[in-house]
């Protein structure tokens, strides 16, 4: 836009200057009247060369931003401003030259040359450090060791870069604070760069007692810190043992970010995950520090966990036909799991033989519809889940993310397949059971199933579950 109107005022504009243009003065002319004309041509001309030097202006432009539009549409981001301002200094310089020796072709640019050349020592003189961080900055965008967005380390600072310009290199540090580095100070420095485009590693080291399963600990970890957010799901984080330490089994684990500038909130995550998937698989931190427990006091603390592991369950409807002695052994025979907030419970589609209750905390139900991630519903303490795939063994209908810090009560197959062999006729108690709750789930997205013959269904696919067909 701004081109095109330069252009149309530079017509105009020459073409007034054409009509003003004078006629040659007659030969009778007195000297006054010459020296006159003389100064108004030079005059007349002056308005020809601030003419064309502004067009030469408006070309500049046009072609610099043309050709810097398909630099952009080509590479996915803008060019340099370095860059910029050596094309239009260079484009000024040529137009300018050619101009003037149009105008003025008597006019030896050589002749400036010597004085050039001394002006340009005294100018070197005084602007060397402006100078070296011009160059190095021209370096800098020639190599393009790094861009805005990196992740850079430099001497004893670290951060994300916000600018590179001709003079100096700009970084915002994980304080939030603001570090100039001048172009020509980082041509001596090494210099880390995590790329915003790369796969970049951390490794984040723990520990674990002796009497814990390397195999158990490196895959309970592996699958921990993979599900952790800004983790790289298609990278595998690598689990290895670094040393047998004086007081356990040292670890480390490798992984790869997608967002490096978060990388101090992902390794804290990654260290959360950690200490939740020890605590659900029964595994110990080494620490060399010797506890002393009291036998007495570690069974009372053990009956108290299993009453309250038997007071949630008797308030969970579908065990209702449980006696208190059944509700007693599926109790004993329950495990205690807690996940971190945003941690997946269970996956649809995954296979599983086990129901959970809600214990403390919160989870939402999950499914994709369409693409599109959307919430059912939020359950809450003594809310239970997955019954379907721990009674008939049909594959998980959604995903399970915990809320909050949540601890949940997992039933496995074994456990309620005791209490079948016991008292065969809970099979079909439970599944009347089962069937009325999804009868109430049916009712809720207006269906309308038939309950009975649902119930009846339930029953066989349970009978056939537990192998009493």
């Amino acid at each position: 836009m701004l081109p095109a109107l330069g252009a149309a005022l530079f017509a105009v504009a020459y073409y007034l200057l054409l009509k003003l243009a004078p006629a040659a003065p007659p030969e009778s002319a007195t000297m006054e009247v010459q020296k006159a004309f003389e100064v108004y041509g030079w005059l007349l001309n002056a308005a020809f060369v601030a003419m064309w030097l502004f067009l030469a202006f408006i070309i500049v432009r046009a072609v610099g931003a043309f050709v810097f539009y398909l630099v952009r549409k080509r590479k996915g981001q803008d060019a340099p401003s370095l860059v910029r301002d050596i094309f239009s200094l260079v484009a000024y310089t040529v137009l300018v030259a050619t101009v003037l020796k149009y105008f003025y072709p008597n006019l030896s640019l050589t002749a400036l040359l010597p004085t050039s050349a001394l002006l340009g020592v005294i100018i070197g003189l005084a602007l060397q450090d402006t100078l070296g961080n011009l160059f190095a900055g021209i370096s800098l965008h020639a190599d393009k060791p790094f861009q805005v967005g990196d992740v850079i380390k430099v001497g004893e600072w670290t951060g994300v870069v916000e600018s590179i310009t001709w003079r100096a290199v700009k970084i915002r540090t994980f304080q939030n604070h603001i570090v100039l580095f001048s172009n020509s100070s980082l041509g001596k420095e090494s210099i880390q760069v995590c790329p915003r485009t790369n796969a970049n590693a951390r490794v984040v080291f723990f520990s674990a007692e002796y009497s814990d399963s390397p195999v158990k600990v490196i895959h309970i970890v592996r699958e921990a810190v993979r599900e952790a957010e800004n983790v790289l799901r298609h990278m595998t984080p690598v689990v290895r043992i670094r040393d047998l330490g004086a007081s356990g089994v040292d670890y480390e684990v490798k992984y790869w970010l997608q967002d490096y500038a978060r990388h101090n909130d992902t390794d804290a995550l990654v260290r959360q995950r950690i200490w939740y998937a020890f605590r659900r698989a029964g595994l110990t931190f080494s620490y060399p520090v010797q506890i002393h427990i009291e036998r007495g006091a570690e069974a009372d603390g053990a009956a108290r966990v299993l009453d309250g592991i038997s007071g949630r369950l008797s308030a969970v409807d579908i065990f209702s036909p449980l006696s208190a002695a059944e509700l007693k052994s599926l109790a004993e025979n329950t495990s205690s799991r807690i996940f971190a907030p945003g941690e997946t419970i269970i996956r649809a589609g995954d296979t599983g033989a086990s129901m959970f209750v809600v214990h403390e905390g919160a989870v939402e139900v999950r499914v994709e519809q369409n693409g599109q991630r959307r919430t059912l519903d939020t359950l809450h303490e003594g809310d239970f889940f997955g019954e379907m795939a721990l009674f008939t063994g049909e594959p998980r209908t959604a995903d399970i993310v915990a809320v909050e810090e949540t601890e949940v009560l997992e039933i496995g197959r074994s456990a309620v397949k005791r209490l079948f062999d016991t008292n065969p006729d809970l099979v079909e108690s439970l599944s009347h059971v089962i069937a009325e709750r999804r009868a109430g789930l049916s009712a809720r997205v207006e269906q309308a199933p038939d309950e009975q013959h649902e119930s009846a269904g339930i029953i066989a696919a349970v009978r056939r579950f537990f192998g009493f067909d």
